[in-house]
């Protein structure tokens, strides 16, 4: 003889477990539903936006395609600028994620460091970029930019880049250009930013002049200065050394320099 109560329960526990039963299999039955993709990032500010999911992309300019081969290296005329010590340098939040090292967000990593705050001025390189890559000279395939951080780390600029308008967003991108060690547009091969190998003998053309930019120098007139020099050879092209710091010169003290000239009796924004 058993109780009705504890008849009631055990029948209620089994008809428990044939209902976790049931919804185990039409679970084992159900197709489970695809990935939801992350929303891709925009860089604002022309017609033509390519979409980016890892702010790895910036606009695509149509400026004319860079020549590959030596030979069309050497004989491209232009003009090629390289900031040197650009203050581009990461650091590893405690989220494990990476951020740039600015002198108003990362004060306590810099005391870390040793080193002072104003060596840390990335939004200067964000200024000079904005200014080479938007000229009329970029847009006519006449200029060629790379930049060489304060770590000797040596980036190269595709003519086609167009810089992101915000310090937020140039920093999320080379953020990720220094961690990946490239930044290409989605959906095509074009690589607007790369890390090569830190050799100026292989990279910049063989004989080609290159002239050092200092306040300590000696002012000039730049148009009158590239003119002397146009006439002394027009077919090669020429280099200038910018400094992209708020102190110091190392526009004076790049290796092999021909020549050093100060453009302006004013201070300007790079060194």
């Amino acid at each position: 003889f058993m109780p009705k109560a504890s008849k009631k329960r055990r029948e209620a526990k089994q008809a428990k477990k044939t209902e976790e039963a049931r919804e185990e299999e039409e679970l084992d039955q159900v197709e489970e539903e695809p990935e939801r993709k992350p929303k891709p990032q925009l860089f604002y500010g022309s017609r033509r936006i390519v979409k980016d999911i890892t702010h790895a992309s910036g606009l695509i300019s149509e400026a004319p395609s860079i020549p590959k081969g030596f030979e069309e290296k050497q004989n491209w005329k232009r003009l090629i600028v390289i900031l040197e010590q650009a203050p581009l340098q990461l650091t590893q939040t405690k989220r494990r994620t990476f951020e740039l090292i600015n002198c108003d967000d990362h004060q306590s990593v810099i005391k870390r460091l040793g080193k002072k705050y104003e060596d840390f001025r990335p939004d200067i390189t964000h200024q000079c970029l904005l200014t080479l890559m938007d000229s009329p000279l970029n847009k006519a395939g006449k200029l060629q930019v790379f930049i060489r951080t304060n770590d000797r780390v040596l980036i190269e600029i595709s003519p086609h880049m167009r810089i992101p308008r915000t310090y937020k967003r140039f920093a999320e991108l080379f953020t990720h250009v220094l961690y990946k060690l490239k930044a290409k547009a989605l959906g095509s091969q074009n690589i607007l930013m790369k890390v090569i190998k830190n050799d100026f003998e292989k990279i910049l053309p063989i004989g080609v002049r290159k002239i050092g930019t200092s306040s300590q120098a000696p002012l000039v007139d730049l148009q009158e200065y590239v003119d002397n020099l146009q006439e002394m050879d027009t077919n090669k092209p020429i280099v200038f050394v910018v400094g992209a710091v708020s102190t110091g010169n190392p526009g004076m003290e790049f290796e092999g320099l021909d020549d050093c000239v100060c453009i302006s009796k004013y201070s300007l924004s790079a060194g």
